[in-house]
């Protein structure tokens, strides 16, 4: 579902998602501090590289960009051809190679909770010692459901802030941000939460 809707609204998303939101360039400055020169950043859920992936490449490190949706991807590739943009879902993508730094922004409450946890998992072992990982869950214990986006249906499901905050403790990262950017509300925003870990 959520291939086809991001594939459908592609023109309307790049128009609405060039600028950050709320804290997030804050967000993605703890994720940087301290990363060597050209360090090699993950980006799960790349979409069309704007505005998180342009802010990494601009600080001069290496990008790698996954993203589902063909129609987001050429929109990054044509913007940023120094960076790699490979077409795969989020659940399918495994590699051999080890970064310093991960981001999968607004892109696991897409993917059902179940999953969760082992992708955590999954990600801290391409993260190198000391890396660090920038992530948003939904904000509320909340069945999983499908809402609309520039009138395209897209699935969400998620573990609530405390669950997920737990599981990462277990996988022995540090919480360095861990904070609500939505709170819940009674109607159909069900809470966005903003979490940057290091890995011990």
């Amino acid at each position: 579902m959520n291939r086809d809707s991001y594939n459908a609204i592609a023109p309307s998303w790049d128009a609405a998602r060039a600028v950050f939101y709320g804290r997030e360039r804050d967000y993605l400055e703890t994720l940087l501090c301290g990363l060597p020169a050209g360090a090699k950043v993950l980006d799960l859920g790349c979409g069309t590289g704007r505005p998180i992936a342009e802010h990494i490449l601009a600080a001069g490190h290496a990008l790698t960009g996954i993203d589902q949706s063909e129609a987001l991807l050429a929109l990054a590739r044509e913007r940023f051809p120094q960076a790699t943009w490979i077409h795969t879902r989020i659940e399918s993508f495994s590699t051999e190679e080890r970064f310093h730094a991960i981001v999968c922004w607004d892109a696991l409450f897409h993917i059902d909770r179940t999953m969760h946890e082992t992708l955590l998992r999954r990600f801290r072992a391409m993260l190198l010692p000391g890396g660090r990982m920038m992530l948003t869950c939904g904000g509320s214990e909340h069945p999983a459901f499908t809402d609309t986006m520039f009138g395209q249906p897209f699935h969400y499901d998620s573990h609530p802030p405390e669950t997920v905050l737990e599981m990462l403790t277990g996988l022995g990262f540090e919480a360095l941000v861990s904070e609500f950017m939505n709170l819940p509300t009674s109607g159909r925003d069900k809470g966005r939460y903003a979490v940057v870990v290091r890995k011990a």
